[in-house]
């Protein structure tokens, strides 16, 4: 593909506009996230030198002479800079001696070989980068703003969309990885296949984690990824993938695997909102289980849109309220609503008490700890009940919550008389 191709077919990023903010007063930033997401070409477009890490020799050459990394027109893009862990001392060592802004920006996923290495904290600006939200999928135009939202100030609702269920099911199987949006059907099944593969096979002894039993790990896999949208305990997930049999791995069997699932961001849970006050008591601090794409989920789980749609497609035992497609749906939100937040300098949680009494699936939190509540619904409708948790957590904290809204798969915007905020989901953006 030639460059003026590639730019004819990039989609721009909402974190564009972040990294267009941090390069112009800043001299490093690191763009991490999981393979596919798109890092180097959004990386390249802002590059005048690029250094590919991953191309056959290019270690080699810069292990014969180091400085010649950080040497180039700026910026200088070093991608995939794990492959060669000095790469970031390198670099924070160039900005040591010059910090003008602009210089450099790497990219790729944290290495496990980071002996040694000096953490970067005040010369590399770590940038986290995900799948396409539906925004940028261009879905629908969004006509209610998350950043509105944060705001306080209740801004008026509304919008309409055509977007309907079945929509939404296609953009959960076709996932957000850029470079997957044009295959469909058969092929677009193998390249989620052939991603998995390469994360099992190749990406975790990369990192210096030795899957001896793979067939046991793609079983885990298969059973965190039916646990999608919960805060399941690691034991019952064990448990779900090892069903029937009588030696259960330990706990220290699966932890690498995990951590390096993680640290791969392949796994991306959502965090427990725990605020201070005492407004708040009992509070589960579980995370709740997402894969970087739910489209990941699904091919792991085996289905396809019939049996998504179907009450109760087969996969592995794990508690759950509601359908899969409900909690793939809400994994889908919970993408595209930590996108915009992240736009918004804001950070996305869940809260749950221990005993259930009150749940909220997401809270937006901004840096002084005021939030905008969401809860995410597979319907077009809403009702009453459907507020329950968000009215409660507003008489519970007060002026803490800015907003609070219900995602949906409906076709109408608007605000109801409680002044909560209903959103179809292809109609919300940053």
């Amino acid at each position: 593909m030639n460059d003026d191709t590639a730019t004819q077919r990039y989609l721009p990023r909402i974190v564009d506009g972040e990294l267009s903010a941090l390069l112009a007063d800043l001299p490093a930033v690191s763009i991490e996230g999981a393979k596919g997401v798109g890092k180097t070409e959004t990386a390249r477009r802002r590059a005048a030198t690029y250094r590919e890490l991953d191309r056959p020799g290019a270690v080699e050459v810069i292990q014969a002479e180091p400085d010649r990394l950080v040497r180039g027109v700026e910026p200088v893009l070093i991608d995939e800079w794990q492959r060669y862990p000095p790469s970031w001392d390198l670099v924070r060592r160039a900005v040591d001696a010059a910090r003008r802004p602009g210089r450099f920006i790497l990219t790729g996923s944290a290495s496990d070989d980071m002996t040694g290495t000096h953490s970067g904290a005040g010369r590399i600006v770590t940038v986290r980068m995900r799948p396409l939200s539906l925004a940028e999928r261009g879905v629908d135009t969004p006509s209610a703003s998350l950043a509105a939202l944060l705001t306080g100030a209740r801004p008026v609702i509304a919008g309409h969309t055509r977007v309907g269920l079945e929509r939404y099911v296609e953009e959960i199987l076709a996932g957000g990885f850029p470079g997957m949006r044009g295959s469909s059907g058969r092929a677009r099944r193998a390249e989620l296949d052939g991603y998995i593969d390469r994360i099992v096979d190749r990406e975790l002894p990369e990192q210096g984690v030795r899957t001896r039993n793979p067939a046991m790990l793609r079983r885990w896999l298969r059973a965190y990824s039916a646990a999608t949208a919960t805060s399941t305990s690691y034991d019952r997930i064990r448990d779900a993938s090892t069903a029937g049999e009588g030696d259960k791995p330990a706990r220290s069997t699966m932890r690498p695997y995990r951590d390096t699932l993680e640290r791969l961001r392949i796994l991306d849970p959502v965090l427990p909102w725990l605020p201070g006050g005492g407004q708040l008591s009992r509070l589960n601090v579980a995370s709740k289980h997402h894969l970087a794409d739910p489209a990941l989920a699904a091919r792991v789980l085996g289905v396809d849109a019939g049996a998504l749609l179907e009450p109760a497609p087969v996969v592995p035992a794990i508690p759950r309220a509601g359908t899969l497609l409900g909690a793939l749906f809400e994994s889908l939100v919970t993408q595209s609503l930590r996108v915009y937040a992240q736009a918004a300098e804001a950070t996305v949680n869940h809260l749950r008490t221990w005993g259930g009494e009150l749940e909220v699936d997401l809270v937006v939190v901004r840096g002084d700890q005021r939030v905008v509540a969401v809860e995410v619904k597979l319907a077009a409708a809403v009702g009453d009940r459907d507020v329950r948790a968000l009215c409660r957590l507003g008489d519970r904290i007060g002026p803490q919550l800015l907003d609070a809204a219900i995602v949906t798969t409906g076709a109408d915007a608007y605000r109801r008389r409680d002044g909560i905020a209903v959103i179809p989901a292809s109609l919300l953006g940053p």
